[in-house]
């Protein structure tokens, strides 16, 4: 461990806290409790450390914040930003990017004259064009597209442009190129706020499975903190969130298990601020409505903290959040608007409950204080 300041953002995808005050505005009007409701319809979730550090603090049946030899502050952090209820908009928040107006959504698919402008683009027709669950999709049009090679293209309650395709069908960098040319096409008004691509695999007869090669195009953001830091470890989604400006040049992890080995090797480098995304919360359990994966998830994520939290040396700071709620008990498999926790662990004794704070930028805040860079936030 380096004696040098050193902080560790790690966001638990989809982690909601309770229903934010705006939900209503997002369409959320069913009350959405991603933590407490997967609780209560999967059972108790076993994970002490998280317990411990005031994650669950939200869930009344959880126990107590509060570990031995740790400073824990707890509290939940109120979403501010009206670009969305997504990775990119949490993730630009917690660095100090709040947006004022919405990034466009599509309810009833993309206009004409932007899918033709994109057809043009790829020189082919695309299938889909509608909101919809990507496994869900696959399944309706992966056959169609296997014998066209017409990429699907489809949308969700989010800002995104999604782009899928068989990799025996397209070449994943051919994929990629979509990708790029849809980036380049979804400008103002269409300017969404990410483009997906969603390679898969399989056939019909025996289903189709996406892969782990997703990448996200988002548009780059406004100047933030981790322009100012600089030199950032970005694991999972984060560099990609952010335009990859300003962080260093990684290999992309895709799951848990990876962001986890990659976290220890990042713990073993010299760098002092390491920003992480760990996804399958969201990705795998969320948006497939299945609280019991997402519980048993949780308890997986629960063994690692509790080995990192044994590798914290004295001067670190660990930090743990979420970008949205994922509600997999509700009606809806999209993200939900929702408060999320935050956990700021360090070495010492002594438990704050620091209540509900306004804006996700706290966790910037944290960061720029610990790392003794001015900034406002």
């Amino acid at each position: 461990m380096s004696e040098a300041s050193r902080v560790t953002v790690i966001v638990l995808d989809g982690c909601g806290a309770g229903v934010a005050p705006d939900a209503a505005e997002f369409g959320d009007l069913d009350g959405p409790h991603t933590l407490a409701h997967v609780w209560e319809a999967a059972g108790a979730i076993e994970a002490p450390n998280l317990a411990g550090v005031g994650f669950l603090a939200s869930v009344a049946a959880a126990a107590k914040p509060g570990l031995e030899g740790f400073t824990v502050e707890f509290g939940r952090l109120k979403p501010l930003s009206k670009g969305g209820k997504d990775s990119v908009t949490g993730h630009w928040e917690m660095m100090g990017v709040v947006m004022e107006r919405p990034f466009p959504t599509y309810p009833n698919g993309f206009p004409s004259d932007l899918l033709a402008a994109f057809d043009a683009r790829i020189g082919r027709p695309t299938l889909g064009n509608k909101p919809a669950s990507g496994t869900a999709i696959i399944a309706e049009l992966g056959a169609k597209h296997m014998e066209t090679g017409a990429p699907i293209v489809y949308t969700s309650a989010d800002s995104v442009f999604q782009i899928a395709c068989h990799e025996a069908v397209i070449p994943i960098e051919t994929l990629y190129e979509f990708c790029e040319a849809a980036r380049e096409v979804c400008r103002e008004p269409n300017d969404v706020q990410r483009v997906i691509a969603r390679p898969f695999v399989g056939d019909a007869k025996s289903g189709f499975q996406r892969t782990e090669r997703r990448r996200d195009y988002p548009l780059p953001p406004p100047e933030n903190l981790v322009d100012v830091v600089g030199d950032v470890l970005g694991i999972g989604v984060v560099p990609e969130l952010f335009f990859h400006r300003g962080f260093r040049k990684l290999p992309r992890t895709q799951s848990n298990a990876q962001h986890a080995v990659a976290l220890e090797e990042a713990w073993r480098s010299d760098a002092r601020f390491i920003f992480a995304n760990f996804e399958d919360f969201d990705m795998l359990y969320g948006h497939r409505n299945d609280p019991v994966g997402f519980r048993r998830c949780l308890e997986e994520f629960d063994v690692w903290l509790g080995q990192w939290l044994s590798a914290m040396g004295e001067r670190d700071l660990l930090i743990l959040t979420s970008d949205h709620g994922n509600d997999p008990t509700t009606a809806s498999t999209d993200h939900s608007r929702e408060y999320v926790p935050l956990c700021a662990v360090t070495r010492g004794s002594g438990t704050t409950d620091v209540g509900d704070v306004d804006g996700f930028a706290e966790v910037g805040r944290r960061v720029a204080r610990h790392l003794e860079i001015e900034w406002q936030g």
